[in-house]
């Protein structure tokens, strides 16, 4: 089994999940008393957060890449970022590393394919929806189209995010809201609707659409697993 290095607090309610999906699928995989072997980076998000809303792409890239060489030579074996918008700097990371990053666009990728879906929507930060690390990754290595909701509908989801979710709030407004943005998502042609932030899982579960919803977080950390134990277990 490698070990996982997580790069996490972002936020750390998310994180808290993927400590436990990573340890429970290494558990349904392998049986009691295994658990994953994972080394975590966790970070202040309010620092994050303020350098996101700043637009200092480069000073956050500097930091990533900081963290990941020292869960690099902590032992990681393979490193996952346990959040979505900062695979902004995946690609950067990835260059100054000598281990595999699990790269959360092409986990859901793989997904979307599965399900023989061509067009998708996308809900997350601003910055994910906006930018074009994310949906332009998917169209340009997968040949999936990304619809992202018209902008005050993303800036509702947005808000909703940072004001609610990373600080584990989960209001039932905010899911009818979602369950509205999604539905027009439908109407434009979405045949299923990524969760492109991690926290979404906290509030929109499959259920609460009438399309399929790809969950980042659960489908992210059980990838992880599957990659860590194609070396088999240790013992």
């Amino acid at each position: 089994m490698k070990t996982i290095g997580l790069i996490g607090g972002m936020s750390w309610e998310s994180s808290r999940e993927y400590y436990r999906i990573i340890n429970e699928t290494v558990r349904e995989k392998l049986g009691d008393p295994h658990s994953c072997k994972t080394i975590l980076y966790s970070v202040d998000f309010a620092e994050i957060e303020t350098l996101q809303h700043r637009g200092e792409w480069q000073t956050l890239t500097d930091r990533m890449i900081a963290i990941a060489k020292t869960l690099e030579h902590a032992g990681a074996e393979l490193l996952v970022i346990c959040t979505n918008t900062m695979h902004a700097m995946a690609d950067d990371i990835q260059k100054n590393i000598n281990v595999p990053i699990v790269h959360i666009v092409d986990t859901v990728a793989e997904e979307i394919i599965k399900r023989n879906l061509h067009t998708v929507g996308l809900l997350g930060t601003r910055f994910t929806m906006e930018h074009d690390f994310y949906k332009g990754r998917l169209k340009e290595i997968y040949g999936i189209d990304v619809l992202i909701p018209e902008k005050p509908e993303r800036d509702i989801v947005h808000t909703i995010i940072y004001k609610e979710l990373i600080a584990g709030i989960v209001n039932e407004d905010s899911r009818e809201k979602f369950k509205a943005i999604m539905g027009k998502l439908h109407e434009v042609g979405a045949g299923g609707v990524i969760l492109g932030c991690t926290e979404i899982p906290l509030l929109i579960k499959e259920e609460d659409c009438v399309l399929p919803v790809f969950d980042t977080t659960m489908l992210h950390a059980r990838k992880a697993v599957e990659l860590a134990l194609e070396s088999g277990p240790a013992i």
